[in-house]
C-alpha cells in the first residue's frame, strides 16, 4: 500500500509587515502549503497639495477679515492656474486668542485664525507653478505635496497575481522534488499593503527667501514622482497527485 505523504512548506517574508494576521493552517495529507510575496508598481495618478492659511490681528473680527482676504488671494491664484477654487477642501478652521505669558498674569494680545486647505490635482504640470505662487505670498505656511494612486484596487489585483504566480511556482518545485504532480488549488488567503510615504510639510520661510527661490529652478525640477508600490502576500494550499 502506498504511503500517504504530507508535505508542508512555509516561506517567511521577515521584512514585510501586514495589518492582518496570517492564518494558521494544519498540514493536510497529499497537499503542499506555500506562502509567497508579490508586488506591483505604478506611476501615481493624483497629487495632493496641502497648506495652511493663517492671519493674526488685534481683534477677532480683524483676524477673520484678514483671513478672508488671504483666502480670496488663494482663490485668485487657483483661478490663474486654471483650477476651480471649489475643488479646494477645508480641513479645519479655528479662531484662537493669543496670550502673552511673560508676566504672571497672562495678557490677551491678539487673535489668530488658522485653516487647513487641501487640493487634489490630476494635471501634474500645474503643481510647480501653483506651489511657487503660493510660496511667494505671505498668507500660506506648511506646504506639502504628496503623490498617490487613486486606482489602488487595480494595483492590488496585479500584486496579488504576482504573489500567486510565485506561490504556484514554489509549490510546483516542491511537488517535482517529491516526485509528485501539482494539482488544483484547494485554499488561499491574501494580504495586501500599500506603500505609505509620510512627507514633512515645508516650513514657512521669509518673503526674501521665497522670492530668491522663484528666480531659480525649483528643487524638484525635471524630477518624476516616485512610483506607488503595492505588495501582497498569498498563502495557498495545492493538492498533490
Amino acid at each position: 500500500m502506498k504511503n500517504r505523504v504530507a508535505i508542508l512548506v512555509i516561506l517567511f517574508a521577515a521584512t514585510t509587515v501586514y495589518s492582518q494576521d496570517r492564518p494558521t493552517i494544519a498540514a493536510q495529507p497529499n497537499t503542499v502549503f506555500v506562502g509567497a510575496d508579490g508586488k506591483f508598481e505604478a506611476a501615481p495618478d493624483t497629487v495632493r497639495v496641502e497648506f495652511n492659511i493663517s492671519a493674526q490681528e488685534d481683534t477677532a473680527p480683524a483676524a477673520y477679515d484678514r483671513a478672508a482676504k488671504n483666502a480670496e488671494q488663494i482663490r485668485q491664484i487657483l483661478r490663474s492656474n486654471g483650477i476651480d477654487a471649489k475643488t479646494a477642501e477645508i480641513g479645519f478652521f479655528s479662531l484662537q486668542p493669543v496670550y502673552d505669558w511673560r508676566t504672571a498674569k497672562r495678557k490677551l494680545v491678539a487673535y489668530r485664525v488658522n485653516s487647513a486647505v487641501s487640493l487634489k490635482l490630476k494635471d501634474f504640470s500645474k503643481v510647480a507653478p501653483l506651489v511657487e505662487q503660493l510660496a511667494a505670498t505671505d498668507v500660506t505656511a506648511n506646504q506639502s505635496v504628496n503623490y498617490s494612486l487613486e486606482d489602488i484596487d487595480a494595483a492590488k489585483v496585479k500584486a496579488v497575481e504576482d504573489a500567486f504566480r510565485h506561490a504556484r511556482e514554489n509549490a510546483a518545485a516542491v511537488a517535482r522534488a517529491g516526485g509528485r504532480v501539482l494539482g488544483e488549488l484547494s485554499y488561499a488567503s491574501v494580504d495586501t499593503a500599500e506603500q505609505i510615504r509620510i512627507m514633512t510639510p515645508l516650513a514657512a520661510q521669509p518673503m526674501t527667501a521665497m522670492r530668491a527661490q522663484a528666480e531659480t529652478p525649483t528643487p524638484t525640477a525635471e524630477f518624476s514622482p516616485e512610483n506607488v508600490q503595492v505588495t501582497a502576500h498569498v498563502n495557498a494550499m495545492f493538492n498533490l497527485k
